[in-house]
């Protein structure tokens, strides 16, 4: 998993609340598979593409100076409704490193932990204030300090974010479950030695 320290980047400003997983990637594209070609392009696909396919160029991240966003501001309960981890994938292939809103469903919440995205939750106003700027200077980047957890905006403008300080660590060592266990190996095989010596008849 790619560690997250800093990261300043194109933010784009999603003036959106309750974006269920449904919404960043519809049911139907289940069965595709993350490394599919064109599988990020599934993101958001039915509120960024009309029936025929065409992109809807209200949709902010059709827009030019917002496709190589980033950095997602979006309104609150960002990523509500079913568990996917679709939805995260999706986001991730995208190049999405991070989505800053109100509040997030719980689940969307800890997939987007689990694979190396940081979700950050700021007050509603404090939201409402960076999507403005980002609206008023299209293009610009807002800067994410993990280690002082904060949030910098193109005003300079600069908010503190709360996160749990196990979730902070993994994220900084770029460790998903997996890497926490691989922490640990030397000690797991050291017990198993034990255990077959103590009691092989187990084996």
């Amino acid at each position: 998993m790619q560690p997250f320290t800093t990261l300043t980047a194109v933010a784009a400003p999603l003036d959106m609340a309750n974006i269920d997983t449904d919404k960043i990637i519809p049911a139907r594209f289940l069965r595709k598979h993350r490394g599919d070609p064109g599988y990020a392009d599934l993101a958001f696909h039915d509120i960024r593409f009309d029936a025929d396919g065409a992109e809807r160029p209200e949709f902010v991240l059709n827009q030019a100076p917002y496709r190589a966003a980033q950095v997602l501001v979006a309104g609150a309960n960002f990523g509500c409704g079913s568990s996917r981890e679709a939805a995260v994938y999706v986001l991730a292939d995208r190049g999405i490193r991070s989505v800053i809103a109100p509040s997030f469903g719980d689940i969307h919440y800890a997939n987007e932990l689990q694979n190396g995205m940081l979700p950050v939750i700021l007050p509603e106003d404090d939201c409402q204030a960076l999507r403005r700027e980002l609206h008023e200077r299209p293009g610009a980047a807002v800067a994410i300090d993990l280690p002082a957890q904060t949030v910098t905006a193109p005003s300079g403008r600069s908010w503190r974010f709360e996160i749990d300080p196990a979730y902070k660590e993994r994220l900084l060592k770029g460790l998903d479950d997996i890497g926490l266990v691989m922490q640990h190996i030397g000690a797991i095989e050291a017990f198993e030695a034990r255990r077959h010596a103590d009691m092989p008849w187990l084996a």
